[in-house]
């Protein structure tokens, strides 16, 4: 059982979002029905070897950054100079895009929860941040100056390791920030970001660390790009605002993208008696695994049971269900299903994030944690672009022997996805995210009231 039933409370956000300056602009953006992805140049330019070129791709020059390339390897940034002085020069250096991002949401996540420097750089605070990518960009530049250009090693630079590791943006922020607590990052693809918010949240709940900085990042690398894209699960033959298009008819894959979401924890009663802002608290968290031996088809299964666990030590009554929506074409109707054949087909609705900004992988969990937090304080629920029809007829999947599910077809299911940004009350919503692999993260966030 939890350590004398500790509370946890979301008290600070930040991270890196495309197309947009700040998190304020994001939310404007959003809730204004509008879209961020665009064509990327940086896929145009191998458009006779690549199948998509949309993306919710974010710049260096948009987050205020000028990266400085090391020379002879053409197009290899060696270092980046933060043109807005947030990050010292030392810790810039051991960072690849990801991890800039990833500190910048921490200093704006602690800014806004108002941890003292004490505070923040004590033993009860941890990090628990991580993304979905190995630190491509690096590494293929490294690789490419020692193999194919028969460089000596040292050209590689002497921060190839840690820009690159796995727990590299966890390990950043620590050293940013300079706390004493848990440093660890959780990976598990495309539930990395909401699974190290769970993480941190257990961490708080159980009594490990009192505070955390949790989340997930996919930095910019058109090298994860060229990987979905070879896989054909990529969205193709739409215009860019018009790409990502979840439970609609005609979708034929994700848009890949790219951000950072970051989030601070406390335990509530410490965030209550110094009067943090609760921007939301944290009613139960849940993953599991599908255990069908499937590396990347959805179980509904899987997801029955995700759902079963989260309700087991909490009362799940969500007014919204923010779904991991990738608009691909098997995924998205079997989770539609998943989430009526539980909750039934009345008294809440459908928000799928992605069809705004796509799916940004890694850092997809905590970015679309932050708009479910968003959607608390409009009290608006967030439009599902692009769900223009849906089928009326039955999926494949549903006419297969042995189906256990829903019998009707996606069509029924019209009133519970607003197309537009639609205003009820919301006092509860749960999060989903699944990854390759059948890893399964649900967590459920309400109102401070």
């Amino acid at each position: 059982m939890p350590a004398n039933n500790r509370k946890v409370a979301i008290v600070g956000m930040g991270g890196a979002f495309p197309d947009c300056a700040d998190i304020n602009v994001f939310r404007d953006k959003l809730f204004s029905g509008k879209s961020l992805i665009r064509e990327w140049p940086q896929a145009v330019a191998y458009n006779k070897q690549i199948r998509s070129t949309v993306s919710g791709f974010i710049e260096e020059e948009e987050m205020g950054l000028e990266p400085i390339y090391a020379s002879p390897v053409n197009g290899f940034p060696e270092t980046y100079v933060d043109k807005l002085d947030r990050i010292p020069a030392i810790n810039l250096a051991t960072s690849d895009l990801g991890c800039i991002w990833a500190m910048l949401g921490a200093q704006e996540s602690i800014k806004q929860a108002g941890w003292t420097k004490a505070e923040t750089e004590s033993e009860q605070t941890g990090v628990v941040v991580g993304s979905g990518g190995g630190g491509n960009v690096i590494a293929r530049n490294a690789w490419h100056a020692f193999f194919e250009l028969g460089k000596k090693s040292r050209i590689a630079g002497s921060h190839t390791v840690d820009r690159a590791m796995a727990y590299r943006e966890a390990a950043n922020i620590s050293c940013l920030i300079k706390n004493k607590g848990v440093c660890e990052s959780i990976i598990s693809a495309c539930a990395t970001g909401l699974g190290n918010i769970g993480y941190a949240y257990r961490l708080i709940r159980f009594g490990l660390q009192d505070r955390a900085i949790a989340g997930g990042v996919e930095g910019t690398s058109i090298e994860t790009f060229i990987g979905f894209d070879a896989m054909q699960v990529l969205s193709k033959g739409f215009a860019p605002a018009e790409s990502s298009r979840p439970f609609d008819i005609r979708r034929n894959g994700f848009v890949s993208s790219f951000g950072a979401g970051i989030v601070a924890l406390e335990e509530y009663e410490m965030a209550k008696a110094r009067g943090a802002k609760i921007y939301a608290v944290i009613d139960e968290y849940f993953n599991n695994s599908d255990g069908d031996g499937n590396m990347f088809y959805p179980s509904y299964d899987g997801q029955l049971r995700l759902w079963k666990g989260l309700s087991a030590n909490a009362r799940i009554k969500p007014d919204v269900v923010k779904v991991h929506g990738t608009a691909t074409p098997v995924g998205d109707i079997l989770e539609l299903i998943s989430v009526v054949d539980t909750l039934g087909e009345n008294g809440y609705h459908v928000s799928a994030p992605k069809s705004q900004f796509g799916h940004m992988l890694g850092g997809a969990g905590s970015v679309e944690l932050i708009t479910a937090i968003m959607m608390l304080e409009n009290q608006q629920v967030l439009p599902c672009l692009n769900s223009d029809t849906l089928n009326p007829e039955l999926e494949n999947f549903q006419k297969a022997e042995g189906w256990k599910g829903s019998t009707k077809p996606a069509e029924a299911y019209r009133h519970l996805i607003p197309q537009q940004t639609l205003s009820k009350e919301i006092n509860q919503i749960v999060c989903l995210n699944y990854g390759f692999g059948g890893t399964n993260s649900a967590m459920a966030i309400s109102r401070d009231i």
